[in-house]
């Protein structure tokens, strides 16, 4: 048995047993394939190079189809850890969300801004106050004058 046909991932209790490849696409014909009278061959290539490179491509085909094999496995097998663990969806994304904003807040931007409001607010809020004794005592003279 080639090691390419063998399931290797190691935590599958199919561990060294022979994968069925049928779902792969090494059974479909492929553009520029030797034999193929449709579609002939390109300049400066020969029947035997063409020939290799079918077989290439088949054997890449096949590994392909192997790794995403090995790659679902691999996300099931996470997805049972977490779901062990107690992490579900929704606190990863609300980790994630907590992880963005902290990394928002610790941005020069974030900081520049919030510095830049700050400013404005006491600003404004001295400038409400000024008023605001202004027409307080305005208020206060209004009053004065009309007794």
């Amino acid at each position: 048995m080639d090691p390419a046909s063998q399931d290797i991932n190691l935590n599958s209790p199919n561990k060294g047993l022979g994968v069925d490849h049928s779902d792969t696409l090494s059974d479909v014909p492929v553009e520029g394939a030797v034999g193929n009278s449709a579609h002939p061959l390109p300049p400066g290539l020969t029947e035997e190079e063409a020939e290799e490179l079918h077989t290439e491509l088949t054997k890449v085909e096949e590994e392909i189809g192997t790794l995403r094999q090995v790659l679902s496995a691999k996300e099931r097998h996470a997805t049972e850890l977490k779901r062990k663990l107690g992490l579900s969806p929704l606190n990863e994304l609300r980790q994630n969300l907590t992880k963005s904003w902290q990394d928002v807040q610790t941005s020069n931007a974030y900081k520049k801004t919030q510095e830049t409001l700050s400013q404005a607010g006491q600003k404004t809020s001295a400038a409400l106050t000024t008023v605001g004794s202004a027409i307080s005592k305005r208020l206060g003279d209004m009053r004065y004058s009309m007794i």
